[in-house]
Formats: C-alpha cells, sequence, structure tokens
C-alpha cells in the first residue's frame, strides 16, 4: 500500500508542477508535467486488477481529487497552434553563380 501511496503522491507532485507552470505562463513545460502525471496514473492503473478490495477502496478515494485537478490544468492549456504551409518564393539571386563574373 505505501508504494502505491508514494506514486499516487508522485502524480499529485506532477499535477502541483504543471498548476504552478501554467500560472507562470509556461504551457510548454505544463504540457510536459501533465504527461508525466498521466504516465504515473496509467501506471497505477495497470496494477489495479491485483490490488486487494481494501487497497482499491483507499486509492480510489485519493485517486479521484488528483485526477479532477489533472483534467481540470489540461482544460487550462492553449491549444496548440499550428503553423501554415506556404509556397515556396524563387530567390533571383539564389539562381546566380556567386564565383561568375559580373560584367
Amino acid at each position: 500500500m505505501d508504494s502505491l501511496l508514494k506514486a499516487l503522491a508522485a502524480v499529485a507532485l506532477d499535477v502541483s508542477a504543471a498548476e504552478a507552470a501554467l500560472d507562470e505562463g509556461a504551457s510548454g513545460a505544463a504540457r510536459d508535467r501533465l504527461e508525466a502525471a498521466a504516465a504515473g496514473l496509467t501506471e497505477l492503473r495497470a496494477r489495479w486488477p491485483a490490488l486487494a478490495a481494501r487497497e482499491r477502496h483507499v486509492l480510489g478515494a485519493a485517486a479521484g481529487p488528483v485526477r479532477a485537478r489533472l483534467d481540470a490544468a489540461r482544460e487550462r492549456l492553449p491549444a496548440r497552434a499550428a503553423l501554415s504551409v506556404g509556397a515556396a518564393e524563387a530567390d533571383p539571386e539564389q539562381e546566380l553563380d556567386p564565383l561568375a563574373q559580373r560584367h
């Protein structure tokens, strides 16, 4: 049980760091921390079938608020902007040989 709660605490720390990064406007860092938190929850979810009923009850009760904070922080992330792709423009100087003699 101790290792489960420590793993959940690590997830909560990642969420806290993401929330702080969002408050500072560092969305890239926040996104990284939220991805780490989500990975931690995925690891805990993978261990779920092997847990006893008591462990599931305690972990489930503790993980609920952490998951809610994770979801709320994800909603605060700004949308990623895609760069537009434009056609390349020809540069007349690019066609000239710089070593050619000019007359």
